[in-house]
């Protein structure tokens, strides 16, 4: 493998800095193919890291063409508000309070850490400890320091443009002593499993299960000696109580079923959906990426990153065509246009919330397909039958089976 630096501007990183390739998050995004067949480690450096942004989408993509990267979105996910990470911030103030020795009694008002390399050898068991939790390349931390503690205010990114000459020549030389390390994955947790916990909403008007199928799931599993309590959206704090989440509200990054499966992964419990899967499958620009990569047969697509891509668009599906966000859900902001004005007015309006959206093809249907894979295993596939528009069409399943001799909670990869 190799490694690619992917920045925000060709000024923030000149090549002449690293013997490395360095590239723009917008061509990253815009040649799909650039690095086919190759399996390269990717830093993110872009300025912004903000939800469907090009510094999330750049990290969002490598995953769907079989990079390496950090960070990764859900390290980004991570530290967009307090709340994600408080679980922690315990663990974190312990290491940096063993620091104070070796500071001279005093902490700095922030600190800046390279690659879980400290500005000196006293921070190292706290810089080591802050990037196994958020694996990214350069964060600060903000110290709020008294006589007997120091707590930690926040946790953010530290971009390219905010470091001063001194502080980029050592993220520099941070980057040198990372890139010569063997590539290693974030601690994985061993999950436990004796009890369920539903996160539901009742008053969600197109759930993800009916409130019968869930009463019947709850007596197969009491036969099976699981208990099984319906807790909601207030309940994140008691969330360590349980042994297991199944999240059975219509999911989103950007609402609290988020914050429910990153903290069950926190706190070592197998969930359904889990976190990336969350990040991954609710996203059509990377599951356009990946099924194209690994050959599977899919719409003409058109990724729109500004509006020079409109008459692209327009040249390469012809009209009627299918707009989407990219993170929309049961026909939500999913549009059918079917002139260049109406795709210019819609996506100008739309792109104001998302860096990237995809045109598709249209291609009329009166059906799709669901494919549920779970513990890695494909486990059935949906047809889902209905007229256009409607969000609660029935499932018909082909082929549904049962895994064997693997326990059936194991973390779900949900495709479809």
């Amino acid at each position: 493998m190799s490694w690619v630096v992917i920045t925000g501007r060709q000024s923030d990183l000149g090549q002449a800095d690293t013997p490395h390739k360095v590239i723009t998050n917008r061509d990253y995004l815009a040649h799909p193919g650039l690095f086919r067949g190759q399996r390269q480690k990717v830093i993110n450096l872009s300025n912004s890291y903000a939800y469907q942004s090009r510094g999330y989408y750049a990290s969002l993509l490598a995953g769907s063409r079989g990079h390496k990267v950090i960070p990764t979105v859900e390290t980004m996910i991570d530290l967009s508000e307090p709340k994600l990470y408080e679980n922690a911030l315990p663990e974190l103030e312990v290491a940096l309070n063993k620091c104070r020795k070796d500071l001279g009694g005093a902490f700095p008002a922030k600190v800046a850490v390279f690659f879980g390399i400290g500005p000196s050898k006293a921070w190292d068991r706290f810089a080591r400890l802050l990037f196994d939790w958020f694996r990214a390349p350069a964060l600060e931390v903000t110290i709020a320091d008294s006589a007997e503690w120091a707590s930690i205010r926040k946790i953010g990114f530290h971009s390219l443009l905010r470091m001063p000459a001194e502080e980029k020549k050592r993220f520099l030389a941070s980057l040198e002593i990372h890139t010569g390390r063997e590539w290693r994955a974030s601690k994985a947790r061993v999950p436990a499993r004796y009890t369920f916990a539903t996160l539901i909403d009742p008053h969600e008007q197109m759930p993800p299960s009916q409130v019968s199928s869930l009463r019947h799931w709850s007596r197969i599993a009491d036969r099976m000696g699981v208990e099984i309590e319906p807790i909601h959206k207030k309940d994140l704090a008691r969330l360590a109580n349980y042994d297991a989440l199944f999240i059975r509200e219509t999911t989103s990054i950007s609402n609290h079923t988020y914050r429910f499966a990153r903290r069950a992964e926190q706190e070592g419990m197998p969930v359904i959906d889990d976190p990336l899967s969350m990040i991954r499958c609710t996203n059509k620009v990377y599951l356009d990426e990946l099924m194209t990569h690994n050959k599977v047969p899919v719409p003409p697509s058109v990724m729109i990153a500004g509006a020079p891509d409109f008459q692209v668009a327009a040249d390469t599906l012809g009209f009627p065509l299918v707009l989407k966000i990219p993170d929309s859900s049961f026909s939500r902001g999913v549009r059918k246009v079917s002139g260049f004005a109406e795709l210019k007015a819609l996506a100008g309006e739309w792109m104001q919330d998302s860096d990237l959206l995809i045109a598709q093809k249209f291609l009329p249907t009166q059906f799709d397909w669901r494919i549920g894979v779970l513990g890695g295993e494909p486990l059935f596939a949906a047809l889902r039958r209905g007229s256009e528009g409607d969000g609660g069409r029935p499932l018909r399943h082909r082929g549904q089976r049962q895994p064997q001799s693997r326990p059936w909670l194991r973390g779900c990869r949900r495709e479809g």
